[in-house]
């Protein structure tokens, strides 16, 4: 287990509502080694963005972990406490938040809400070097260290990203996870942000997830790739065995739907919709969209199985 940082086991994610259960996320299994890049990809309502709050026990009822394991290198973060969770979090797993516009208080300064961060934790700093360390986090982000004094307002949007990315990395967490870091960002505020991230990573060492539904921008970013459909994964593989040798229907769709230069007004998208994740279809649950579907596909839910090494994928075209 000393390979990984994280490892994640047959996750369930399950919200339990007035209209039936929504199964937010069904028995997902992956791992992360120190220093990596994973790319968690696919539609909006997949469970991508379930599985960050998952990661950092941030589930809110009437939603809740109902099986699986998590492992943070030794700690499996389901048997904490919620003091204990709350400790680990920011110092050990972090969360560059997908909206900086919502996720900064509008009525602090950057410098009292990069300190906020820390004294939570218990570090036992003295406020001269909590304030240091606030400085070394704008330095880090590549942001004057005038801004500290600065309030939100005050700050382009690209400037708030990289003050909630300056929050996140304060404590040097050995995994960092990034919902769409981007999202509301210029092209090229977005390259910058996405550089930022990429020099941190490497130069603390810790293990990136990235989550998103741009596919260009993942194969720029990451090593590996998994990617995610109505709650389960359909494919997980390095970024060259993903892009070359897909195996999964989906996975290709989500290639094949990206432009291509000398084809301009040319889009290609998925037919259908992804199925609402109270009422999941039997079966393969990309059956009803997939162009290489099979009798057996909208009976029997495909395994979880390795097809090369380590390319996984869940598909029942690839079994023997």
């Amino acid at each position: 287990m000393n390979d990984y940082v994280l490892r994640v086991k047959n996750l369930d994610v399950h919200y339990y509502t007035d209209a039936g259960i929504v199964y937010a996320n069904n028995q997902v299994s992956f791992d992360l080694k120190p220093g990596e890049r994973l790319g968690l990809v696919g539609e909006s309502g997949s469970g991508k963005s379930t599985m960050a709050l998952a990661l950092l026990r941030m589930i809110k009822p009437p939603g809740r972990i109902a099986g699986g394991e998590m492992w943070l290198n030794d700690t499996e973060l389901t048997r904490l406490s919620e003091e204990e969770m709350r400790q680990l979090r920011g110092q050990e797993i972090s969360m560059i938040p997908q909206g900086a516009m919502n996720s900064l208080n509008p009525i602090l300064r950057v410098r009292e809400q990069i300190i906020d961060a820390m004294i939570d934790h218990d570090l036992n700093l003295s406020q001269a070097a909590l304030r240091e360390r606030a400085y070394d986090a704008l330095d880090a982000v590549e942001l004057n260290r005038k801004v500290a004094d600065m309030y939100p307002h005050e700050l382009s949007g690209g400037m708030k990203q990289r003050v909630c990315i300056a929050i996140s990395i304060a404590m040097h967490p050995k995994v960092i996870i990034a919902d769409e870091p981007t999202s509301a960002l210029d092209v090229v505020t977005q390259r910058q942000v996405m550089q930022t991230i990429g020099r941190l990573q490497e130069r603390m060492g810790s293990a990136v997830i990235l989550i998103g539904h741009d596919m260009g921008l993942m194969a720029q970013f990451v090593n590996r790739m998994a990617v995610m459909y109505a709650g389960r994964l359909a494919e997980l593989g390095s970024v060259q065995d993903t892009f070359t040798h897909p195996l999964h229907p989906y996975t290709q769709l989500l290639i094949e739907s990206l432009p291509v230069l000398g084809h301009r007004g040319i889009f290609k998208g998925i037919p259908g919709i992804t199925p609402l994740l109270r009422d999941l279809p039997p079966g393969c649950v990309f059956h009803t969209r997939c162009p290489k579907v099979m009798n057996v596909c909208k009976e029997r839910i495909p395994a979880w199985r390795e097809h090369g090494p380590s390319h996984w994928a869940a598909c029942h075209l690839h079994e023997k």
